[in-house]
């Protein structure tokens, strides 16, 4: 006996009259805001893009366009910079063919980055560079679709991409292609890049055990780590940076010296830790007692307990939170100015005393807002990616 086809729900296909009458101009109220809305949007829109197309002087950002990039990193080695920039285009598109809808968004935002910064550079001799990032891209991503096994390569190169990157930038004696770069000429947008990575990656470990030891049962490690989270989390980041410039070198054998880019990377990581300690935490507390009753009857002892079945969930939990820091760290980079280092907006006011660029602020802080506007987008899409993929909100 033939079975019925389930019938499907009709498809309701709204004309675009039909959606702004639903959406904008469903009642007398909603159309008195849609108009004010669009006034307001009018009024605000019309002067900035007429000062963006005819008075602006936009040639201030090409001009120091490697400068805002790279700060004083030397021109001569300029070639690795490009090199992780590629490989950084390479992997998104590899994982945009591997990951499909996951990454596609992700994918997209860099593409339209790497053209932005194309336009942008169109007068110097670095926009051909960025085209081929952006062709680079693609081509990886059609390569991908073709290739076996390309997740596990995907995976392994994200893992490789970092430790790599921060060998080809700093250099090291052992390779004669590789010179070493003082940290100190790092600058602009690698500078600010380079602290957040360090700073996350290197935080979110000791968060981890600083989440951990608060809830141990010995006294000492609860009240060292309680310690610690609160005075680090009871000072302003200024203070820390400070104390990291001034104090670590007192508490180095004599004559050690440590370039002043590693002492922020060092005051980013004690201070974030703290921060993501209690993250953590908040995840760690919202694991019911039946998975460290159940971990327990199956022979797992507290280690592994924690290792392979409360932490896993609790990060999972958290991950808003984590992306969250992540994003604040970001754009805290900004203090490092306070201690000499040179940040995209301390370059921004250095090119401003040029005095072929003097009155050109508004366009030198919009080119700075759009920067970061574009990597907290970045960050804020892929984290709400990462948290569809890991079902976060979903039983």
């Amino acid at each position: 006996m033939a079975t019925a086809e389930a019938a499907q729900p009709p498809s309701i296909n709204l004309g675009p009259i039909a959606w702004l009458r639903k959406n904008l101009f469903s009642t007398w109220y909603n159309a008195l805001l849609t108009i004010i809305a669009l006034a307001l949007t009018y009024a605000i829109v019309r002067p900035t893009l007429e000062w963006a197309f005819t008075e602006a002087k936009w040639g201030v950002i090409s001009a120091n366009a490697t400068l805002f990039m790279i700060g004083q990193y030397p021109r001569d080695q300029l070639w690795r910079i490009w090199l992780t920039i590629y490989a950084l285009a390479a992997l998104v598109g590899w994982s945009w063919g591997v990951w499909k809808a996951a990454v596609r968004g992700f994918a997209v935002i860099a593409l339209g980055a790497a053209i932005a910064f194309a336009v942008t550079a169109i007068t110097s001799e670095v926009w051909p560079n960025w085209i081929g990032a952006a062709v680079t891209l693609i081509v990886v991503y059609w390569i991908a679709q073709r290739v076996p096994h390309a997740t596990r390569l995907a995976v392994i190169s994200w893992v490789c991409y970092f430790p790599i990157v921060i060998l080809l930038i700093s250099g090291t004696p052992l390779i004669a292609a590789l010179p070493p770069v003082e940290l100190s000429l790092w600058g602009g947008l690698l500078l600010t890049l380079m602290l957040t990575v360090v700073g996350n990656l290197g935080s979110l470990p000791l968060g981890i055990l600083l989440a951990l030891g608060r809830r141990s049962k010995l006294p000492i490690v609860r009240y060292s780590c309680i310690g610690y989270i609160e005075l680090i989390r009871g000072v302003p980041l200024v203070t820390i940076l400070y104390m990291a410039d001034i104090m670590l070198p007192l508490f180095l054998p004599g004559g050690a010296r440590v370039d002043r880019v590693i002492r922020a990377m060092v005051g980013f990581i004690m201070f974030e830790a703290a921060y993501q300690a209690e993250n953590v935490r908040g995840g760690l507390q919202a694991i019911p007692r039946g998975q460290y009753e159940a971990a327990h009857a199956l022979g797992l002892n507290t280690t592994l307990t924690t290792v392979l079945i409360i932490l896993p969930q609790a990060l999972r939990l958290v991950i808003p939170a984590l992306i969250g820091s992540f994003i604040s760290l970001f754009k805290d980079t900004t203090l490092i100015a306070i201690i000499g280092l040179f940040d995209i907006l301390r370059i921004g006011r250095s090119v401003l005393g040029q005095s072929e660029w003097l009155g050109t602020h508004r366009e030198v802080f919009l080119f700075a807002f759009m920067i970061y506007w574009s990597f907290n987008l970045a960050f804020s899409y892929g984290s709400r990616r990462l948290e569809q993929a890991s079902g976060v909100g979903r039983r």
